[in-house]
């Protein structure tokens, strides 16, 4: 698996400083879908994407409250981008879990899917290490 992933980062490697579309496959939660990344010559992989600029709460969360604006999160996320819709991934990097990628991702009207979360209040602002807890 460690082969395969490290293939695929060196394929993706030479467009990460453009867009890259890829097809909606299915939302895992609010920040983090599957999607098939279109490469060159007809190739398409699956990967799991994770939004890099927004932190939604957790399926399995701590409380009722954050289990509830998980689910409206997951929701509104296959709301902006639906399964089979196309979006682009810009700023392509390297996920601490394997066989996922972090990605900003507009949808097909060309927003930024984070910010629509963000200015929803279905999730905060995330720019990497330790998240804040969504419970009292």
């Amino acid at each position: 698996m460690k082969k395969v992933l490290a293939v695929l980062f060196l394929v993706l490697l030479p467009t990460l400083a453009r867009a890259v579309p890829a097809t909606v496959d299915y939302i895992f939660d609010g920040d983090t879908f599957a999607a098939y990344v279109n490469l060159e010559d007809g190739i398409s992989i699956s990967v799991r994407v994770r939004l890099m600029n927004v932190d939604t709460p957790e399926m399995h969360g701590e409380c009722e409250y954050e289990i509830t604006r998980a689910n409206m999160a997951r929701d509104r996320l296959a709301q902006l981008i639906p399964v089979g819709s196309v979006v682009e991934l810009t700023k392509i990097k390297d996920d601490k879990y394997l066989g996922r990628i972090d990605a900003y991702v507009k949808d097909a009207a060309g927003r930024d899917v984070g910010e629509i979360l963000i200015s929803e209040k279905l999730g905060r602002p995330y720019a990497g290490g330790h998240r804040m807890g969504w419970c009292d």
